[in-house]
């Protein structure tokens, strides 16, 4: 069954989300993944943290880096080529905010492993396994928004796996 394309957006709203859409870059999803992966790997290696610790750990990290990157945009590439105005600041704060978005799921797995029946290893582990895959899952969508061929599909998951591996195995030799 063939989709037919669809016209133009028939509002000035619709183009935005069109557009906006159209220049969708996941990267801070991807970083957002890899920086949650991290977090849990540093918390864990340090002891146990209690799951509340860690939920807030997650999220607060997520936004820290994610005001990071919001100045680093404006503040960095723009203030050379213009003065930022209101419309740019929200632009950057919203193409960043991925960063933050990613921090989510790990921190809800981890607050949601007692009714899973996990201890805190068990919350540690399930967290780090949802930021690899939110890994993983980013970077197919982005590769996916590009239009890329089923090869580079697969090839981008299987990088993106491969490093959430490798974070997975500094875990493992930390603990140990």
């Amino acid at each position: 069954m063939s989709r037919a394309r669809a016209g133009p957006p028939a509002t000035a709203r619709g183009a935005r989300r069109a557009e906006y859409r159209a220049r969708a870059d996941y990267t801070g999803g991807v970083y957002g993944s890899m920086l949650a992966a991290s977090v849990v790997i540093g918390a864990g290696s340090l002891g146990s943290f209690p799951r509340a610790e860690l939920v807030l750990l997650l999220l607060l990290t997520g936004v820290v880096f994610w005001i990071a990157h919001v100045h680093a945009q404006l503040f960095g590439a723009r203030l050379a080529q213009q003065t930022p105005d209101r419309r740019i600041v929200l632009r950057v704060c919203r193409d960043e905010w991925p960063i933050v978005k990613a921090a989510v799921p790990p921190a809800a797995a981890v607050a949601a492993s007692p009714l899973l029946g996990l201890d805190v290893q068990g919350a540690f582990w399930l967290a780090l396994s949802v930021a690899v895959a939110g890994q993983v899952g980013w970077s197919v969508a982005a590769a996916l928004r590009a239009g890329a061929t089923r090869r580079l599909l697969a090839v981008t998951a299987s990088v993106n796996l491969l490093l959430g591996l490798l974070i997975i195995s500094f875990k493992i030799v930390l603990k140990h």
